[in-house]
Order: structure tokens, then C-alpha cells, then sequence
């Protein structure tokens, strides 16, 4: 029987000339065509009648259940005699859960100028942003990441702001897991890194001081360290040794500050590129070793600019690209005098997030 091993991919004649894609990442099973893309469902609980030909009816039927089969795949169900058994539908089906966007403090850029001697430095994770209520995590737009029971036992019950994260360079992965509904054995792979308690009251090194017990609390959850800044030579040796190891950027905390909703002076991030966000609305044609998939994104910026990204897809990303539609981050060195960013490149699609 046809399996399809964490990573692997497969390719299947469809209607067009273009084979669809079949892949496996990070155990979510997911097709090209756009009958798997326009579903419903969970990602982690679609399926379409590529997966199943490839697959197997019982595969599928025991991964999805019945309702998310296509409805050729139905009908032969039905013929061995009525609806089967397998997960249940209604599980898929049920009324969303209301959101609340929780109020989170928000960085504004550092402008290179601001003396920020005695300011408190800490590593910018390439994670989600996961804001922890209490009882779950809640995403920058209100949406909910279902981490596993076990990831979340010995969690308190008073809110704490932080980010999902696997490691450096590692955003997609870190998406690809926290997003399903069932991410199971994969959220052992993740920390929650805490970088603050809103909910505690006092100056920002009371809060942080707080968190030292959260360390204790779980095995999952890590407080982000912090070391005073001692000026500017000593704020751009650390980006540097940062970005050397592979990491995104730092954060200055102004000392003193209180935890506020919205955007803040006294919260900045410092990068030796700028990053933003687009949204994808069609593709190029690659050229070259990548003739047959995708060159570039074409995209469209808040502001309405449309330019391409082509730098920072991988191969699998260029096979499946994003979708029409989908919001992706990328990073870029400056803004040309018309507004375009200079060398944009790809970082990843991006869920918790809207372009405005």
C-alpha cells in the first residue's frame, strides 16, 4: 500500500498538463488541486480524490471520515453498505469558536539615533506569537492554537504573552505544527518562550521577574533571557552575533515600562533588514532549473504597490507556492524611490496576521 513519509511528496497526472502534488509535512497530508485547497475542514482532516486513489479508500476514510471524502469516494462507501464508521464529522462541523483578539503590546522599529543605554535586550524569535489566557493559546487575530494536554500541563491560570518556537530558521515549521487541530507528538518540538505576564501589575522587570517561576511550572515554557544594554556599540555586536547564529533580530525594552495595548515607544525591534507583510494575487514562470514551477510571488502591499518576490522560496514552496490570497512575510533592504522594496525575500505565509 502507498504511504507518504513525513517530507516526502508525490506527484499525480491531473487534468491539466501540471501534475498535482501530494506531500506529507510534518504529518498533514495536503494536495495541489483546488478541490483539497476550498475545503472546510481543518487542514489536518481534508483529504480529495487524488490522496485517496493514492492512498487508499480505508486510508482516508480512517484519517478524515466519511464526510470530508469526495463525493466518488461516498459512493463507493456506500455500496459496501452504508455510511462506515471513522472520525467523526461533527467534530469538524462544529459552531467556531467565538474570537477574542487579545490585547497585546506591539513594537514600533528602532531609528538608530535613540540613546538606548539601560534599555533591556533580548534575541527576536522567528516564532508565532501566542498569547496564553489562561486556559489557551490565542493568536494576534483571536484564532486558537489547540496545543496537546500535555504541552500545556502545569501552565498557570493568569495570562502570559510569548511566542511559539522550534528554533531559528525554523517559522514554516513552527506554522505547519502549531496550526492543526491535532498536532500531537509534533508540539514536543515546540517552546513557549515567555517574554512577558501582562496581567501582572508593576514595571517591566517586576513582570519578567515573575516569570522565573513559570520556568518551574512546566517543562515546555522557557522565559526569554534579558541583559541590560550598555549603548550602542554594545546593542549592534549583539544583533551581529545574533544574526550570525542565524536569528531574526533583537528587542529593546524601555526599563520601567508597563505592559499596553496596542503599539508602544517603549517596546522596538531592531533588524539589519526591514520586514512586512503582502498578499499574494499570482505567480511568474521560473526559468531555468526552476522552468515548470513557480519564479517568483507576485504580490500587493498595504499600500496597494505590487512588486515580486522571487528569493527565499525553496524548491517545495516553488512545486506548491502559496495560494491566491494567502498573506506571506518577507524581509527587504530599503524602499526604492517609488515605494517598491529593494531585494524582497521570501520569509513565509503568515495566519496571524492581516495586510491593511
Amino acid at each position: 500500500m502507498a504511504t507518504l513519509s513525513d517530507g516526502e511528496t508525490f506527484e499525480m497526472k491531473g487534468s491539466g498538463k501540471k501534475p498535482y502534488v501530494l506531500r506529507n509535512i510534518g504529518g498533514t497530508l495536503d494536495c495541489s488541486c483546488p478541490a483539497w485547497r476550498n475545503q472546510s475542514h481543518p487542514i489536518d482532516v481534508r483529504t480529495c480524490k487524488h490522496l485517496v486513489k493514492h492512498l487508499g479508500i480505508d486510508v482516508e476514510l480512517g484519517r478524515v471520515g466519511y464526510d470530508a471524502m469526495p463525493t466518488a469516494a461516498k459512493k463507493k462507501l456506500d455500496k459496501k453498505g452504508g455510511k462506515p464508521k471513522g472520525p467523526s464529522s461533527k467534530k469538524t462541523k462544529k459552531e467556531p469558536e467565538p474570537k477574542e483578539v487579545p490585547a497585546l503590546l506591539l513594537a514600533h522599529s528602532w531609528d538608530s539615533d535613540q540613546d538606548v543605554t539601560g534599555w533591556w535586550i533580548s534575541e527576536k524569535l522567528d516564532g508565532v506569537r501566542a498569547y496564553w489566557d489562561g486556559k489557551r493559546f490565542v493568536s494576534r487575530l483571536g484564532n486558537v492554537y489547540h496545543a496537546p494536554d500535555y504541552f500545556t500541563e502545569g501552565f498557570p491560570d493568569y495570562p502570559l504573552d510569548g511566542e511559539l518556537w522550534i528554533g531559528r530558521g525554523q517559522f514554516q515549521e513552527t506554522v505547519s505544527v502549531v496550526r492543526r487541530k491535532n498536532g500531537g507528538e509534533n508540539w514536543k518540538r515546540v517552546r513557549y518562550r515567555v517574554f512577558d505576564a501582562p496581567s501582572q501589575e508593576g514595571a517591566f522587570e517586576d513582570r519578567h521577574a515573575s516569570l522565573i517561576k513559570v520556568d518551574a511550572m512546566a517543562p515546555y515554557v522557557r522565559r526569554v533571557e534579558q541583559v541590560l544594554c550598555e549603548g550602542v556599540d554594545h546593542l549592534r555586536k549583539e544583533l551581529g552575533r545574533v544574526e550570525a547564529e542565524g536569528g531574526e533580530g533583537l528587542m529593546l525594552r524601555e526599563p520601567g515600562s508597563l505592559y499596553v495595548d496596542g503599539r508602544s515607544t517603549t517596546l522596538l525591534k531592531v533588524k539589519s533588514f526591514f520586514d512586512a507583510e503582502a498578499t499574494v494575487i499570482g505567480y511568474t514562470k521560473g526559468r531555468g532549473r526552476h522552468k515548470g514551477r513557480c519564479g517568483a510571488l507576485e504580490v500587493r502591499a498595504a499600500d496597494g504597490t505590487v512588486f515580486k518576490v522571487g528569493t527565499g522560496l525553496s524548491d517545495k514552496q516553488r512545486e506548491t507556492p502559496p495560494e491566491i490570497g494567502a498573506v506571506v512575510s518577507f524581509r527587504y533592504q530599503e524602499l526604492t524611490k517609488d515605494g517598491v522594496p529593494r531585494f524582497p525575500s521570501f520569509i513565509g505565509v503568515r495566519h496571524d496576521v492581516e495586510v491593511k
